[in-house]
């Protein structure tokens, strides 16, 4: 019996965790002085063959929490107006509860034990994730509060490539610059991005591993 004929489940490939990519967009680079301005999440799903897949993205942006700063050259580089009116921005607790709540469910659906972050350059996002969580004092977090996994590092073995851009291209799949930057576009193209190489070693071992009669 070949390993495709025994497709694994979610649950046992990460040893109970489910990946689920996470882009955060903003104010700076010290989680713990500026503001996160937008997250966005994508829960990764597997299918009956063992081979993973993006769910929809959820996002939302978020209100600047009181006293945060705002470095001009991160705006200048995100696009964002934090004061805009028509920006629909969450204060930092619902913004957590909203992008949480399909996380959970996908938890429960793949019969996972925890979320572990997928990012690129992932402990970024887990900082701003983490300093949130502990701002608004967040006891339901279904994210592992270290644990990671980088596609900096992942892109770097695949496919030679430590740039986001790069490596998706790299992956055979169209960047667009106007877009980047965007918490929901980064999510979207790093998903696919994890799930393309996590793929490609699924597609190597059932190619490598013996067959059974």
């Amino acid at each position: 019996m070949s390993s495709s004929s025994r497709a694994m489940t979610m649950a046992h490939r990460f040893r109970g965790f489910l990946p689920v990519v996470v882009d955060v967009e903003t104010g700076g680079f010290d989680c713990n002085r500026h503001a996160l301005l937008e997250i966005a999440v994508i829960p990764i799903r597997m299918d009956g063959e063992g081979w993973l897949q993006a769910d929809p993205v959820v996002s939302t942006h978020v209100e600047p929490f009181p006293g945060a700063e705002l470095d001009p050259r991160s705006l200048e580089v995100n696009g964002i107006d934090p004061h805009h009116p028509l920006r629909g921005a969450l204060p930092e607790k619902a913004a957590l509860d909203l992008v949480f709540k399909p996380v959970r469910a996908a938890i429960r659906a793949a019969n996972c034990q925890r979320a572990i972050l997928v990012g690129h350059n992932a402990a970024f996002d887990l900082g701003f994730l983490n300093a949130t969580i502990a701002r608004t004092d967040h006891k339901r977090s279904p994210f592992h509060p270290f644990s990671c996994f980088d596609t900096v590092s992942l892109a770097g073995l695949a496919y030679g490539q430590t740039v986001l851009s790069r490596a998706v291209e790299a992956a055979g799949r169209d960047w667009d610059a106007r877009e980047a930057h965007s918490a929901v576009y980064d999510t979207e193209r790093t998903a696919e991005l994890f799930c393309d190489i996590i793929n490609r070693w699924k597609a190597f071992e059932d190619q490598t591993s013996p067959v059974h009669g």
